[in-house]
């Protein structure tokens, strides 16, 4: 492999991705361009460009995983449901079409239902991945039914069941506010460093469940470093590479400052 663990790349994806051993990846976190206009790296002249450009990269990618290898893909809907026909074509596993409820309230159309989600493709290379369930759990609805099971329990099928003191298992429908709103400054939202940053926790949750301590996560579309951030603050490897050179400036002072 021509490329040191740990290291963000300054160079477009195509060029990077070769440069990786095939079988080393064991995750690969993907917020890749979505075709929405939102700055020029996000723009393409067709929708026909922006899937030759998806699929590319996607099959560069595809044979750097380990055959226990996990591969999550952030898009809209509509561009999810052609990426997804297209790893089932590759031979991948499908897992889960997660939704994340962004909580955002940004959009407010007159012709159609308001967007509040964007999608989050999750597909493994084979059968023999991890996926650390336990890891992940999230806290039960209703407070005050689970401490009331949780000391006499709740019968269900003939037998008494207590809840478990690490949550219930995670659903596929996520509820994560976007970082712009998690990053209010007095009520108002500010101008980030990156237009569209994950939200850590939500990348946390991504890395604790489909890897293990030491592992490699993969992220070729940096940004500003979420990716890296979170894979070291769980003692896991990152490698990736961000085109723009203003974000991967970002993305380095991020690492310089946090992981020092």
């Amino acid at each position: 492999m021509s490329v040191r663990l740990n290291t963000v790349y300054n160079e477009c994806c195509f060029d990077f991705l070769p440069r990786l051993a095939d079988g080393s990846v064991d995750l690969a976190v993907i917020d890749p361009p979505y075709n929405l206009g939102m700055a020029r790296w996000d723009t393409f002249n067709s929708h026909e460009e922006f899937l030759n450009f998806t699929f590319a990269w996607i099959d560069l990618l595809a044979s750097k995983l380990k055959d226990s290898g996990s591969l999550y893909i952030f898009n809209t809907a509509f561009n999810a449901a052609y990426i997804l026909s297209h790893l089932v074509q590759r031979q991948m596993a499908f897992r889960n079409w997660i939704i994340w409820n962004k909580r955002d309230g940004l959009s407010a159309p007159k012709q159609r239902y308001a967007t509040a989600q964007e999608v989050i493709l999750f597909f493994t290379k084979g059968d023999n991945h991890t996926f650390n369930f336990d890891d992940v759990r999230v806290p039960y609805e209703s407070t005050e039914r689970m401490a009331h099971a949780s000391k006499k329990g709740i019968i269900k099928n003939g037998r008494r069941w207590f809840p478990n003191p690490k949550g219930k298992i995670c659903t596929d429908v996520w509820h994560f506010s976007s970082e712009r709103h998690n990053r209010k400054l007095n009520g108002k939202t500010q101008k980030l460093p990156h237009m569209t940053p994950k939200p850590t926790a939500l990348i946390d949750r991504i890395i604790k469940a489909s890897s293990n301590i030491g592992d490699l996560v993969l992220d070729c579309f940096m940004g500003s470093g979420t990716t890296a951030l979170v894979s070291k603050a769980n003692n896991r490897n990152f490698i990736g590479c961000e085109l723009d050179r203003g974000y991967h400036a970002v993305c380095m002072d991020n690492l310089k400052r946090r992981c020092d």
